[in-house]
């Protein structure tokens, strides 16, 4: 007789099956494409074939146990947390954004890629372990006892109630900004890959994340996001190893990108001698001459515009011109600005992008290009954004989460290599795959005539007609793209890489799905740490602390359903790109969390009244640095302090973190016995 599996043989066995299931999907699909199935039927099958799956995975995974909802029972497989882990991790933006950013701007975009790679290795080094050997349920619960809950144990740990109210606060902000992206990616992949509407899409993906999240807490987020994980990888793969043969004859990208990027700096060097670029560039220039003239004549030139642009109206109407042409004169007229501020600020916006697509081609392999004031401040943004990148890494709450759900301490380190190398499966294709993408751009695309554009222009050109992704437009009326003529925003290149590719729709279907299971794999473990602080750290342990466990977790779910229909809707008004949603939420993490959770571990003397001091000033700091900076939340690159961009704010808030904690414990009394005892603790190797 066979002796039982074990758990760890168990999981093993269900996930092979899953993957060999998944692949059999796919070569029916691809089957079924060559069949002549229509595609919106395979975008449809897709995406209801995954948000099926995720919704099995939920409700096999339904619990009512406080330990299984919260920490999913302290038994995951390290290499199981380390799938899980990677794909909490690979969000929207990594999946989605991060080639696009590369894409667009080269070398500068290898910030992202070294911040958060270097971000995890901090986590493995100075937090993770710690955590778990401290075997609680949220990072609010771990500040609260280190800031004084240990010393005031016989009073309900009212010491360290401060400390968890403002932890609850920074993860609630920290998460809820990252969450907002995610949704937003689900919103764009939905509408591209279904037809529905963008705010459909965004709650059909939402149903998605609550099923997992809301039946089965961390314990059916971690299957979940395994599964997730395998799809990520195989749709991230695929189009990069396809790009790679096709342009190198080598379908590893990792190997290959670096013989193609010679030949694309070559390319870039014919297309900045084009007499046909500088063209379209002059006229860039031009008309952001015409704006700038504009905007110094308000708010007379307002009027004169306002005036113009009634008078065509009425032009056209007294000579019974075609309807067309009446209803684009009353276009104009309602699109013109209310008022003169209203003006200035949609001019100056056009006239700085102008001036920005006036610019001559950046180089994609030369670091911080420019002159050299120009290449200090690009190098300075670039130090600055790794900076922020690292910390914020390394005080994310729903990543240091699941540093609670493994067997052991010994468990958790080896699940944070595993986690790495997954992470790195990705995140050495990123690259590659930008290069690949923009050499296929460049040499297939720009040159061609206007009357034979590939089909995948006009799909992307018409996923958002308010605010196109792509778009592409004949400047200077030669019937042939120039480059300068393109614009591609970061958030659809690898969306439409397969078609850009040449590859089967099938596979344009599989990386949706793949962009799709990054952002609900991330929403889910944000969702549950903002609904987890909320029911355990602020209803369980300052509201009533004699509810039962059922009741918590039930509070749980309830506050878990609110905080994502509340991020729908904040996703739905389309509030900015994803990374730069993303880089915010970064640097709000490193200026409020970061401090507190490394001295906490690392430096005794840390008390709570030098705790609060720290979180507050490091995140006012932080968030006042974004307010005066960043043009959408009102401000200007004129208040920026050693021009650094408003996503590295964090550069300002960490340091002013650290030093306030070290300050205010010097000059107050040093924390009691009961903290000192449990540093010690966290600290000690854990006993095999």
């Amino acid at each position: 007789m066979k002796p039982p599996r074990t758990f760890f043989q168990r999981l093993r066995y269900y996930y092979s099956l899953f993957t060999l299931g998944f692949a059999g999907f796919l070569i029916a699909l691809a089957a079924l494409e060559q069949e002549g199935m229509p595609r919106q039927w395979i975008g449809y099958l897709f995406m209801f074939a995954t948000i099926v799956l995720y919704a099995l995975i939920g409700l096999i995974s339904r619990t009512s146990n406080v330990l299984e909802y919260y920490v999913a029972g302290r038994r995951v497989p390290a290499i199981f947390n380390g799938m899980a882990t990677a794909a909490d991790w690979i969000s929207a933006a990594s999946f989605i954004s991060l080639a696009g950013g590369l894409y667009l701007h080269g070398f500068d975009g290898l910030a992202y890629i070294m911040g958060w790679t270097g971000g995890y290795c901090l986590v493995a080094l100075l937090i993770a372990p710690y955590l778990r050997k401290f075997a609680q349920y949220t990072i609010p619960d771990f500040l609260a006892e280190r800031y004084g809950g240990a010393d005031d144990a016989d009073h309900g740990g009212r010491g360290g109630r401060a400390v968890r109210i403002l932890a609850v606060i920074a993860t609630i902000i920290v998460s809820f900004t990252y969450v907002v992206a995610q949704i937003y990616a689900v919103g764009l992949i939905a509408s591209r890959f279904t037809g529905v509407d963008f705010s459909v899409g965004i709650f059909l993906g939402l149903a998605s994340i609550l099923v997992c999240s809301f039946l089965g807490g961390m314990r059916g987020i971690t299957w979940t996001q395994v599964a997730q994980y395998i799809i990520i990888l195989v749709a991230f793969l695929i189009p990069a190893m396809w790009l790679s043969a096709k342009h190198s004859g080598n379908p590893i990208p990792q190997v290959a990108y670096g013989k193609l990027l010679p030949q694309l700096s070559a390319r870039e060097h014919v297309l900045q001698q084009d007499p046909k670029e500088a063209e379209v560039r002059a006229i860039y220039l031009q008309r952001a001459n015409e704006y700038q003239a504009r905007l110094k004549a308000l708010p007379a030139s307002w009027e004169v515009g306002r005036n113009d642009a009634q008078r065509k109206l009425d032009r056209v109407k007294a000579r019974n011109a075609s309807l067309l042409e009446i209803r684009n004169a009353e276009r104009e007229l309602v699109a013109y600005p209310k008022n003169a501020d209203e003006a200035e600020r949609l001019w100056s916006e056009a006239r700085d992008q102008y001036q920005q697509r006036a610019q001559p081609i950046t180089p994609h392999a030369t670091p911080y290009p420019g002159d050299p004031a120009t290449s200090d401040i690009k190098r300075n943004n670039f130090l600055a954004l790794v900076f922020c990148l690292m910390l914020g890494t390394a005080a994310l709450p729903h990543i240091l989460m699941r540093a609670y759900t493994t067997p052991s301490v010994h468990e958790t380190r080896v699940s944070v290599f595993w986690t790495l190398f997954f992470i790195l499966l990705i995140y050495l294709t990123i690259p590659a795959l930008a290069v690949l993408v923009k050499y296929d751009i460049y040499s297939a695309l720009v040159g061609t005539d206007y009357h034979h554009l590939p089909n995948w222009v006009s799909y992307w050109a018409n996923v958002d007609k308010l605010n196109p992704l792509f778009s592409i437009s004949d400047v200077n009326h030669d019937g042939v793209v120039q480059l300068a003529e393109i614009t591609i925003d970061a958030d659809v290149l690898v969306l439409a890489t397969p078609e850009i590719a040449g590859l089967p729709y099938v596979i344009s279907g599989l990386v949706a799905a793949g962009g799709l299971a990054a952002a609900l794999s991330t929403a889910d473990g944000l969702l549950l740490a903002i609904s987890n602080a909320l029911s355990h750290d602020v209803y369980y342990k300052l509201v009533d602390r004699g509810a039962s466990t059922q009741k918590r977790v039930t509070i749980s779910k309830l506050l878990l359903l609110g905080v994502a229909f509340i991020a729908a809707y904040a996703a739905s008004t389309k509030p900015g790109d994803i990374l730069s949603l993303v880089g915010a939420a970064f640097s709000m993490a490193g200026s409020t969390l970061f401090p507190v959770l490394v001295l906490g571990v690392f430096w005794q003397r840390a008390n709570r009244y030098g705790a609060i001091a720290g979180m507050t000033s490091g995140f006012l700091l932080c968030v006042f640095y974004m307010l005066h900076t960043h043009p959408v939340l009102g401000g200007g690159a004129a208040n920026q302090w050693f021009h650094i961009a408003p996503i590295s704010a964090g550069i300002f808030g960490v340091p002013t973190g650290l030093l306030t904690i070290v300050v205010v414990s010097l000059l107050t009394p040093p924390p009691g016995k009961s903290t000192e005892a449990l540093v010690d603790y966290i600290r000690a190797p854990e006993k095999q």
